[in-house]
Formats: structure tokens, C-alpha cells, sequence
């Protein structure tokens, strides 16, 4: 670490203390004790821009949107969400999804999207649109006023519910999608070699 790092982290550590002043004892207490594990942080990239809109932090983007939820809508995106039971294959076509999450707030009248995905933003919302355009008019006519995904006004409608993220965290930046499900096949078919020669 160089001289000017060790007195910039001295500075941020100075700032939370003053920040945290007039928080509890266990708190500042705590703050005390995390201090050095937050000076030395890892190597991790940067958070940027995934493009229009979200944070990207090395490969892996972030996209999150709370949208008003259509009259009647809750119970037919709610029932098929159970029936998929969790198997959405065409995340599979798109092939750069590393989760999805859909949650009802608000007494169901908003619907909370977050999803991780590898690259830009409208590459993958273009993706979306050209590899299951249906499955996507199926689920989001969930959201008030849903223009369809082939609607050349969508990037901008969706803009307008996206939330970008003030800090994430992702445990691999570097590693797609694809790159991780190839070290998978990797790793099981070193293990069934060492299997067999073990």
C-alpha cells in the first residue's frame, strides 16, 4: 500500500467515525473492530456502468426495478411463478442469467425484479426481446401499462422502474455464465478421473 492509500484509508476510516458518533456503543464498538478488515479490502474490480442504466462490477451486471403491479395481475403471475417451480428455461436461451428474483411488495401492488447477468444492459434486455420475447410478455404484463417486449419504447419503459444499486457485492466479477458452468464440467470430469485412477 502506498503512502497516499494508507492516509486515504485513514481519512475514510475518520469519516465513518464521525459518522457513527452518535450511533450506539455496540456499534461503534463494532465499527472499531471492522475498521482494519475494511482498510485492507481485496482486489475486487471496480464498480462501473453496465451501460444505460445499474452497476457492473467486473462481467457480472446488476439490474433491479420495483414496478406498479397491474390490476388483477398478482394472482396469475403468482400462480405461474409456483407452477414454474423455479425452472425458467428461458433464462437458459438467453444464456447470461445468473439469477432472477421476483418479489410482490407493497400488499402486492409492486413488483420487486433483481436479477445478476453478465455484459450491457441493452445487450441483455436486447436478448430478452430476440431469444423469448413471449416468455417475457407472459411474465412482466404483470407491470402497469407493460408496452410488450417488442415495443421499441420497452428500454426506456423499463428505465423508468430500474433502481440502480448504491453497493453490490459479487463473489465472482470475472467469471460469465458460461465460463462458470464450464469449470463445472471441468471439475466433475477431473473428480470422475481421479475417481477412477484413485
Amino acid at each position: 500500500m502506498t503512502t497516499q492509500q494508507s492516509n486515504d484509508t485513514e481519512q475514510q476510516a475518520e469519516k465513518l467515525r464521525e459518522l457513527f458518533a452518535d450511533a450506539p456503543e455496540p456499534v461503534r464498538t463494532a465499527l472499531e473492530n471492522a475498521i482494519p478488515d475494511m482498510q485492507t479490502r481485496g482486489s475486487a474490480p471496480p464498480l462501473e456502468s453496465a451501460g444505460r442504466i445499474g452497476k457492473r462490477q467486473g462481467k457480472v451486471s446488476e439490474l433491479t426495478m420495483i414496478a406498479p403491479v397491474a390490476p388483477d395481475a398478482t394472482k396469475r403471475l403468482r400462480t405461474l411463478l409456483e407452477m414454474l417451480g423455479g425452472n425458467f428455461d428461458g433464462a437458459e436461451k438467453v444464456g447470461t442469467v445468473h439469477d432472477m428474483r421476483f418479489v410482490f411488495l407493497d400488499n402486492d401492488t409492486k413488483l420487486l425484479f433483481a436479477t445478476a447477468y453478465d455484459g450491457d444492459w441493452d445487450d441483455y434486455i436486447s436478448d430478452f426481446a430476440t431469444k423469448i420475447p413471449d416468455l417475457m410478455d407472459i411474465v412482466f404484463s404483470a407491470i402497469q401499462g407493460w408496452p410488450g417486449i417488442r415495443d421499441p419504447s420497452i428500454k426506456d419503459f423499463l428505465v423508468k422502474y430500474q433502481i440502480p444499486a448504491d453497493a453490490w457485492y459479487v463473489a465472482n466479477p470475472d467469471l460469465t455464465v458460461v465460463e462458470t458452468r464450464r469449470l463445472q464440467r471441468v471439475g466433475k470430469a477431473l473428480d470422475e478421473f481421479l475417481d477412477k485412477i484413485g
